[in-house]
């Protein structure tokens, strides 16, 4: 089967890799000049199926007020007239009930501990190194009220059997070390032995380079619309003209939904703003050994090889890919708090990128009303955790074949009457 893969980041070309591993013949378009430089190139470096959660959840919503009025506080909203930017807060504002919560949460952790799974076999079988580490993540908790409201994520973690320890300060210094310097600043931390750290935009080149043995890559290709004949996808058009093909998969990460509204398919993604600083490592007894997660301040600060990538901010400011240096500070606050005798923050270098949100949390993976189309996106924060497992479940929906976990809400269908 002739299948076009529409976007080259970390979902693009792992989905890529599947299809061609399971015999199909494989094209990538993307607009870029290489892979893995939109969204991809500098996120946060977590590999973590035991923090995946929804951002919708019980007391959000008096959060939000209060990170809003925050110095450094993680979120950042510029209203706009844009009735998609409105549609999706209110429908995210919905998911903000206990039960929405543990619905979204039990859906989003198995294909997050599946993809998991399928990072670490793909690493096996084609020796795939990214500035990898397997030493987990520390979500840390600056105070007691913190420590004291994490039973609902310790309830789901437990249901699906994933490792965790809670930690007081003592066990939190035992598996970050560098944090014995500023003993003072937290209480206690949930640790996720399992998860993972690395670098999704090299994992991503070196993915895409051995696939391109078998998938076509086709650079520097913008794609106008996907052409139908009223019931299934036939072509999509691009600049430089038709591409015709048995299936499509749109992973176009918060591009999507502008791609398939056309067709009249209103998949409820919404571009959230996020920003990292990759800061040179100066002093190793001072740098984290893994991801820590500062909770107050929702920054994640990652090492990866001889860098520290500090990742975070929720700015809901549509399409906009301005660099604020006022998140600039924030990351910087979070990093020097924490960790600042570890690397140079005056050498980071500072970018953005647009996470393509559900307001459940929880991606679309699999097939639409119109035949021959598929969708792989939505992931949020939670591409580079996700992708492999989400790859692999279209990967096997594209072949007839039953995915090794239960797709069925992960599909677009669940948001249709």
């Amino acid at each position: 089967m002739k299948v076009v893969v529409l976007g080259g980041g970390v979902i693009g070309v792992t989905t890529a890799y599947y299809l061609s591993r399971a015999g199909h013949e494989v094209t990538v378009l993307d607009r870029q000049k290489g892979p893995a430089l939109e969204t991809s190139f500098a996120n946060a470096g977590e590999v973590s199926p035991g923090y995946s959660s929804p951002w919708a959840g019980p007391g959000v919503p008096l959060k939000a007020v209060k990170w809003l009025l925050m110095k450094h506080g993680p979120l950042a909203i510029r209203p706009s007239l844009d009735p998609a930017m409105w549609s999706w807060v209110m429908k995210m504002l919905r998911n903000c009930t206990s039960a929405r919560y543990a619905l979204n949460k039990a859906r989003m952790v198995p294909i997050a501990e599946y993809s998991r799974d399928c990072l670490r076999e793909l690493r096996s079988e084609i020796g795939l190194t990214y500035d990898e580490r397997s030493q987990g993540t520390l979500q840390l908790f600056r105070t007691q009220s913190q420590l004291d409201s994490i039973g609902g994520d310790v309830e789901v973690l437990e249901k699906f059997g994933v490792p965790f320890e809670v930690l007081d300060a003592a066990g939190c210094i035992a598996a970050e070390p560098a944090l014995a310097r500023v003993r003072g600043k937290f209480v206690g931390g949930l640790r996720l032995p399992d998860d993972e750290t690395g670098d999704c935009y090299m994992f991503t080149n070196k993915l895409a380079e051995l696939a391109a043995e078998t998938v076509v890559f086709r650079y520097g290709t913008t794609i106008r619309e996907i052409v139908t004949d009223g019931r299934r996808a036939t072509a999509v058009r691009t600049d430089e003209g038709l591409v015709a093909a048995d299936a499509f998969v749109v992973a176009m990460g918060s591009y999507s939904p502008l791609l398939i509204k056309p067709l009249g398919i209103n998949a409820p993604v919404y571009p959230i703003k996020g920003y990292s600083l990759t800061i040179p490592i100066r002093d190793e007894v001072g740098a984290p050994v893994s991801t820590v997660m500062d909770e107050t301040f929702k920054v994640a600060i990652t090492r990866l090889g001889n860098r520290i990538r500090v990742g975070g901010t929720a700015e809901i400011a549509g399409y906009d890919l301005a660099l604020r240096e006022t998140r600039r500070g924030a990351l910087e606050y979070s990093f020097n708090d924490l960790f600042g005798s570890g690397g140079s923050v005056s050498e980071a270098s500072f970018w953005c990128g647009l996470r393509p949100m559900t307001p459940d949390g929880t991606p679309i993976i699999g097939p639409t009303q119109i035949a021959g189309l598929y969708l792989n996106t939505g992931h949020g924060t939670l591409g580079w955790t996700m992708s492999c497992g989400s790859a692999r479940v279209l990967a096997d929906l594209v072949s007839g074949r039953k995915p090794d976990i239960d797709a069925s809400e992960l599909a677009i269908g669940r948001y249709q009457p």
